[in-house]
């Protein structure tokens, strides 16, 4: 039963210790908020946990519609970005922990539109990027079930706090249709950070049906109580009449949430998981108002994961694949639709998979 602890519990969720990032244009930070579900046949002691993800977000989608013609005219936004999560959890006992999680963030941004404009064709395609630590995150966990009187399944409940350590000014130049190059902050897409202080809630679980199948489900919600952050969405320019109007000349503060579930069967040393993730940026925060320029969207993907685990070290790799893409309306594109009376929706780059790798020990 232990061992099945280790397997199922270890291996299966902290092995997902996939966190939640930007999916291309929908700014779906990494705020650490990694499924540190931990095992609750230990005792105490330290656990560390190195994840790496990257992806490459490019096709363009309204709603659920794919704006196919972006890549067919060469006017699609391209955004590469990889990140580390590091992560330090302190078991106290087999029932509270700690985990504080940095995230190392290098992101790549590629377009036309924000240069020389898109009626100007390849000659007007350049990047920005940004690089840097992320904004910190630090939750304390309980397993809410006695460990010692709950061996088949329990649920760990954590609450945190996200500190606004990244750079959400970063700059990078833009170069215009007329020669000039103007230094102004960056998309907030590839931020480093959203300038807010949050809140998290998380709620992790599993179940074992049998000594080879389990389930699992995890939960996480960042609740951003501040507005906007100031930063300018003009890139180096003037906020035009209509950003003014309708509140979108300076970036927001996003909420952000993750729900995952699936069921994993052992086999060795080799756990192999399937389910679902749900990745999102509402339009509408919990706490604090809307305005702000944001780009709320949600991502559906299958998620498939294998593992390794070999003593106190796990080897994990995560390969989640979008089944639905989702630009939803903002709370600007709400305003100028009741203005207009004509929907307004922006689009949003996504990816098609992202690709996730790490190791897990304990010491």
């Amino acid at each position: 039963m232990k061992y099945l602890y280790t397997s199922l519990v270890t291996a299966l969720i902290i092995l997902t210790n996939t966190t939640v990032h930007a999916q291309g244009c929908v700014a779906i930070r990494s705020n650490g908020n990694s499924c540190s579900i931990g095992n609750p046949a230990t005792a105490k002691g330290w656990q560390m946990n190195f994840n790496n993800r990257y992806f490459k977000s490019y096709k363009h989608f309204v709603g659920t519609v794919e704006q196919k013609e972006r890549e067919e005219k060469h006017t699609e936004v391209i955004n590469h970005s990889y990140s580390l999560d590091i992560t330090a959890t302190r078991h106290f006992n087999t029932r509270w922990s700690l985990a504080i999680t940095i995230p190392v963030i290098s992101n790549t941004r590629s377009s036309l539109y924000e240069h020389g404009g898109n009626a100007l064709g390849a000659a007007a395609r350049h990047s920005t990027k940004s690089f840097g630590i992320g904004d910190l995150r630090i939750a304390a966990y309980r397993w809410l079930l006695d460990p010692s009187k709950h061996h088949k399944g329990n649920i760990q409940a954590g609450l945190g706090i996200k500190l606004p350590t990244g750079d959400y000014q970063y700059q990078d130049y833009f170069y215009k249709a007329d020669g000039s190059i103007l230094l102004g902050p960056v998309d907030q897409s590839i931020q480093l950070g959203d300038g807010g202080t949050g809140f998290t809630v998380e709620l992790n679980s599993y179940y074992n049906i049998s000594h080879k199948v389990g389930v699992y489900g995890n939960f996480y919600y960042l609740v951003n109580p501040r507005e906007q952050n100031g930063v300018s969405t003009a890139r180096g320019g003037t906020p035009n009449a209509t950003a003014i109007k309708y509140f979108t000349s300076t970036m927001s503060v996003a909420d952000q949430y993750m729900a995952r579930a699936g069921a994993s069967y052992m086999t060795g040393k080799f756990n192999f998981t399937g389910g679902l993730r749900i990745e999102a940026i509402p339009s509408s925060d919990l706490v604090g108002g809307d305005k702000g320029f944001r780009r709320p969207g949600m991502v559906i993907a299958a998620e498939p994961v294998v593992s390794y685990q070999a003593k106190k070290i796990n080897l994990y790799l995560s390969v989640p694949v979008a089944l639905q893409r989702n630009r939803t309306q903002s709370y600007s594109d709400k305003l100028r639709t009741a203005d207009t009376g004509t929907k307004v929706q922006g689009d949003a780059a996504f990816a098609d998979y992202s690709v996730n790798a790490g190791v897990s020990f304990r010491f």
